[in-house]
């Protein structure tokens, strides 16, 4: 693992609590059948699996892998070297802790999260030798990327470039939110793709409010972007800012990634010089939005941010002070994806109803949520429409990516 600075925030154990009657559960994999169970028992086998198909690893690294295999499925937390770059990082945050019990058993958030971590170290992303910084997802996201599905996707820019630049902002968002339609953590495991055509509903839709928080054309303001996956979903992510910074709705945008390989599909900065790099080498419009990203880039209006607390198994409640600091210094903070959705609003089985405003109250500045559901978390439902996706599809409607939702707290 690259050299880390120093932690700066309590373990989970000091974290200050609310009372044990205050707060819904945290979400845990120990019930057979429940969601988190089968992503611990089941994708996690098959993201394995996938790992040791796309890449030639040798013996010891495929042993390695059939060993993490078995610690995850019916071993215990085992904590890292002392030696490695990142021990006191992961010991501030859990990871003696949960030392001996079973991964599901700790929280799921947590879990998943180590799960990653340790399959760095099975491949041997941190280690010296021709394994050294390989991004062992790397060959699943340039498939994607390089798929004929998103020639047609950048082919149809063309026609977008030629609506009003309200409806190209609409189209733009929406492309955003359901980008993530490309999860590829989620395909591994899902025995159904959401259907093609016309997108489900929104299950809710704060689109109106979240363009009133950017400023008007001509006025400065920063746009933090929280991004999810790569390939195709960055690059509406991408788009997206591109329309705001050209249009003058910010003066800035951070665009905020993984520091390396994490959940399948999670982008990270070589993954975002791929999807430009992937625009640029297109034609027609898709080529013009990627050489005005570069040269964004180049001049400083578009920063790359990897922060290290983008890959923690805690909830952004627990942020360290630095990343605080960059989120209430934006204008608005755009938090992209299940996963990032539930580090925001708390891994926990909230009454869908619960405002989302009062899940977030301790972010530091106006944020927003672009999310597909494929997670059991939901907050900020009206009553009625929980109502009728109860009724039309039991809980399906919670995990099956085929919703999905707009969010803000200003």
């Amino acid at each position: 693992m690259p050299d880390l600075p120093a932690p700066d925030l309590p373990t989970p154990s000091e974290r200050p609590s609310a009372g044990p009657d205050a707060l819904p559960p945290v979400l845990r994999a120990d019930a057979p059948g429940s969601f988190p169970h089968s992503v611990l028992a089941e994708r996690h086998p098959a993201i394995i699996r996938q790992v040791r198909r796309n890449l030639p690893y040798g013996p010891d690294r495929r042993r390695a892998l059939d060993a993490l295999l078995e610690n995850c499925l019916r071993g215990g937390i085992e904590p890292l070297p002392e030696d490695a770059a990142d021990h006191d990082r992961w010991a501030a945050w859990g990871m003696y802790e949960y030392a001996g019990r079973s991964w599901f058993e700790v929280p799921w958030l947590w879990s998943e999260s180590w799960f990653y971590r340790r399959l760095l170290d099975a491949t041997g992303w941190s280690e010296p030798g021709p394994w050294h910084g390989i991004d062992p997802f790397r060959p699943v996201k340039l498939a994607e990327l390089d798929a004929p599905e998103t020639d047609r996707e950048l082919a149809a820019l063309d026609g977008l470039s030629r609506l009003p630049a309200e409806r190209q902002a609409d189209a733009l968002l929406h492309g955003s939110l359901w980008g993530n339609r490309a999860d590829l953590g989620f395909r591994l495991s899902a025995r159904t793709a959401a259907a093609a055509g016309d997108a489900p509903p929104l299950v809710a839709d704060d689109s109106a409010r979240l363009w009133s928080l950017l400023p008007p054309a001509g006025q400065s303001g920063t746009l933090c972007l929280v991004a999810d996956n790569a390939g195709r979903e960055l690059v509406p992510d991408l788009l997206l800012v591109d329309h705001l910074l050209s249009h003058g709705h910010i003066t800035r945008a951070v665009l905020q990634v993984k520091p390396y390989p994490y959940y399948v599909s999670d982008a990270t900065p070589a993954d975002v010089l791929a999807a430009v790099r992937r625009l640029t080498g297109a034609e027609g419009a898709a080529a013009e939005y990627g050489h005005r990203l570069w040269a964004a880039l180049t001049d400083g209006r578009l920063t790359v941010r990897a922060h290290p607390f983008s890959c923690a198994p805690l909830p952004y409640a627990d942020m360290p002070a630095d990343l605080r600091a960059e989120f209430a210094a934006a204008t608005l903070t755009v938090v992209k994806g299940d996963l990032n959705y539930r580090r925001l609003v708390g891994d926990r089985r909230w009454p869908p109803t619960t405002p989302f405003a009062d899940v977030t109250g301790y972010f530091p500045g106006p944020v927003a949520a672009l999310r597909t559901l494929k997670s059991d978390v939901i907050t900020g439902l009206a009553a009625a429409t929980e109502t009728a996706l109860v009724a039309a599809e039991e809980q399906r409607w919670r995990t099956g990516g085929t919703h999905a939702l707009i969010q803000v707290r200003d």
